[in-house]
């Protein structure tokens, strides 16, 4: 055979001998032979006769080198806290949030096929998932890092599905704080995703697609458009509107109240008492024409001390927080919503900048319903008061407190401050003011957790007189503090929601009285009252009463509560909860057609079930399968009896720039908003604007309250943008008292005058505003 060949030492075309067929690497064909002058090897590409027959050698699989370790969190945040931790060999990626989730535009669950859930990348996630998953195929190991919940396992689940993750290169870490030791301990035990939580996750997620768009439709097509019902949102629905028709409907019940004001004989100090027996008998006061004789009678009697009695009271401090717990105690204390809460305390946990050279964890995960403390944190915080307030406040043994929550994950931590030692005041000037008020919150309730009870003196004296015809007995009791114990880091704040019959009560009893001492009277005082009815609720109470009820989790507080505001259910009104006509209609017709939806103890049983699943003891397809068939039922009787009761869109007595047509009022997705009513073929549309009823300082048009892109209230003009004054503070009806400008709330106690800067007593403007 002969063949040419280039020599590349001779730099010139050589006949090629001995050539022989072969293949190279590739498996592609050549002729290898020598060069006939120097004796080069020399090689020729392509197929010959030679080759006929010959198969080129079986190819090598591709060895994919991997290196690295690709490390995904949630957030961005969270994402520069971790990798600050880990230190290099590691990439630490954000999947911002869910990169997966069944589509909006239909129910996306196969009824017919077991509940079959269908999923997709939305289209905003799809490069992050596409660098996910390069990333991914690089790395030698890829650790999971998602929050330590439910959801932080299934949004784990989700990204090896997604991004199509290797599950044997693939490892699930768990903090719960975000701190050195904590990930490093995590990254040393490594393990599996856990397919129960993420199983009671997907269970939820479908239970709450079937339920939401489910019954939805039928509200537009009922009542109006752009309603929607919830699992737990129509529940927190009809807990608020109940409440509000237990008020509507109660009637106030007039009774009274007597007090002697005594002086004891030798002292000059008076103090009170109340009118606790008539002969033996609990005082029957409905009203004056029954008060009138009695005090006459009273008036009479010869008084006397006839018991003190001298004792000890302990007060514990409260558990550390909880998910409901502290949005409670934020909304009590510091007047934030659940949703800001949640948004502070994110921004906590996730890590923030205060002087040690990067971003780190300032609290524990902040969604669980548990109290419990790990014995290292518990530690440090008995350090912390053994040298800052002394033993004394320090108890024997470390608190264990009961989580109140029935279905509490134990293996959670409570909310707590990952380090005490991180004294707040020593952040304060790296935080924004709100995110520094709850960090101080959470570490002050946290240390008084683990500090010594206060303990009261207590005092109760009886004071009886006698006339011919009855004997009175009238109770004086007080307390004072003999060693504050926690008191001196926190005390709880009260509820306002409940009332405390003895809170009057703590009277200050002079020194030196005795029994058998005599009293001489003073005066007597009557009062005349009328029985409240119950308050409404707060996002504070209602938090509460959900979790009493074991209604939702503590992931679903805060967005169930913003969702029945913003679908225009329930106003926010001097921070209570007030339900809104549509929303009491949309829950009469909840409770005719779907009794089971927000029936309380049906909605808490789901619960169990989900928790079930989470422990391995249930099938999430049998739990659906049992709620979904009965469920379909009411869904088919609702379409087929439930009236048609749509209104027309309310006119507001204007007409639309644009096109003439009348300016209506609509709802959308964030709410109320103004539009013309010849949508869709004129689209005109301008946001609604709550007036609050007072006139603008700078050209007097009213002041509306207006709400920016994130949510946050601030007030404005109406004739925006050609009056340009603004206010994040809200306006006071009453006019300076020095200038009669315009005052607004400086803050709890105080207003200010926008005008001069004055600021006043806000009990000397309002009297009622202060209690």
């Amino acid at each position: 055979m002969y063949m040419e060949a280039y020599c590349m030492k001779c730099k010139s075309k050589r006949e090629m001998q001995n050539p022989v067929a072969s293949f190279n690497a590739k498996g592609s064909p050549i002729t290898i032979g020598a060069c006939p002058i120097c004796g080069t090897k020399l090689y020729k590409m392509g197929r010959t006769e030679a080759h006929e027959g010959m198969a080129p050698p079986p190819k090598s699989e591709k060895v994919v080198k991997r290196d690295g370790k690709l490390v995904i969190v949630e957030s961005p945040a969270k994402a520069k806290t971790v990798g600050r931790f880990l230190g290099r060999g590691y990439t630490v990626r954000a999947s911002v949030g869910h990169v997966r989730d069944l589509l909006k535009s239909q129910l996306s669950v196969d009824v017919e096929n077991n509940y079959a859930p269908k999923y997709r990348v939305p289209n905003e996630k799809k490069e992050v998932v596409k660098e996910i998953k390069k990333l991914a195929q690089k790395a030698e190991e890829v650790y999971l890092a998602t929050d330590p919940d439910r959801e932080g396992e299934s949004i784990s689940w989700h990204l090896l599905e997604a991004a199509e993750i290797d599950p044997d290169r693939a490892k699930r870490v768990v903090f719960h704080e975000i701190t050195e030791p904590a990930i490093k301990e995590a990254f040393e035990h490594p393990r599996h995703i856990n397919m129960d939580l993420v199983d009671a996750q997907q269970a939820r997620r479908i239970l709450d697609r079937l339920v939401g768009y489910g019954i939805s439709p039928i509200l537009w097509e009922k009542v109006r458009g752009r309603l929607s019902a919830g699992r737990v949102q129509s529940v927190a629905l009809r807990l608020i509107v109940e409440r509000e028709r237990e008020i509507e409907e109660f009637v106030p019940v007039e009774y009274w109240s007597i007090h002697g004001e005594f002086k004891p004989d030798g002292l000059k100090s008076f103090f009170t008492a109340k009118l606790a027996k008539i002969d033996d008998n609990d005082p029957v006061l409905p009203n004056e024409e029954t008060v009138k004789p009695i005090l006459v009678d009273m008036e009479t009697a010869a008084y006397s001390i006839t018991k003190v009695k001298r004792g000890e009271r302990r007060r514990k401090p409260a558990a550390p927080f909880t998910t409901s717990t502290l949005q409670q105690e934020a909304s009590r204390k510091l007047g934030f919503t659940a949703k800001r809460t949640m948004a502070l305390a994110q921004g906590l946990y996730e890590g923030q900048d205060v002087g040690n050279g990067g971003t780190t964890g300032l609290i524990t995960y902040m969604r669980t319903d548990s109290t419990n403390v790990s014995a290292i944190a518990q530690n440090e915080a008995r350090e912390y008061i053994q040298g800052k307030y002394g033993a004394d406040f320090l108890p024997s043994e470390p608190p264990q407190y009961r989580t109140r929550s029935a279905n509490a994950q134990e293996a959670h931590e409570a909310i707590r401050p990952t380090s005490v030692m991180r004294e707040p005041e020593s952040v304060k000037e790296y935080l924004e003011p709100a995110m520094y008020k709850l960090y101080r919150l959470i570490w002050q309730r946290f240390i008084a957790s683990q500090m010594e009870a206060a303990v009261y003196d207590t005092l109760q004296v009886e004071v009886t007189g006698k006339t011919s015809a009855h004997e009175y007995l009238l109770r004086a009791s007080g307390s004072a503090v003999k060693f504050a114990g926690f008191l001196v880091v926190y005390e709880e704040a009260k509820n306002e929601d409940v009332k405390i019959e003895d809170e009057e009560e703590n009277v200050k009893i002079p020194a030196g009285i005795a029994e058998g001492q005599k009293q001489e009277l003073i005066r007597l005082i009557p009062e005349q009252h009328f029985t409240q009815p119950p308050p409404r609720y707060s996002e504070a109470s209602l938090v509460q009463a959900l979790e009493e009820d074991g209604i939702g989790r503590p992931s679903t507080y805060a967005p169930t509560i913003s969702t029945i505001q913003q679908r225009g259910y329930v106003v926010r009104e001097e921070k209570k909860l007030v339900p809104t006509e549509i929303g009491m209609q949309v829950n009469d017709l909840m409770v005719q057609y779907f009794p089971d939806i927000v029936d309380y103890q049906f909605t808490a049983r789901m619960e169990e079930d989900l928790d079930m699943i989470a422990n391995g003891q249930a099938e999430w397809t049998e739990v659906i399968h049992e709620f979904y068939h009965p469920f379909a039922e009411d869904l088919k009787k609702a379409q087929a009896e439930m009236p048609v009761t749509k209104s027309e869109p309310e006119k507001i007595g204007r007409i639309c720039p644009e096109d003439g047509g009348e300016l209506v009022i609509r709802y959308g997705r964030f709410g109320k908003f103004i539009s013309c009513a010849n949508f869709p073929t004129c689209r005109y549309t301008e946001p609604w604007l709550e007036k609050i009823g007072i006139l603008c300082p700078k050209d007097g048009g009213e002041l509306v309250e207006r709400k920016t892109r994130k949510g946050r209230t601030f007030y404005g003009c109406v004739n925006y943008p050609n009056c340009d004054f603004t206010s994040w503070k809200k306006p006071l009806k009453r006019p300076c008292p020095k200038c009669s400008g315009l005052l607004v709330y400086a803050n709890r106690r105080e207003a200010q005058c926008t005008n001069c800067q004055e600021t006043f007593l806000l009990e000397t403007i309002i009297p009622e505003a202060v209690e």
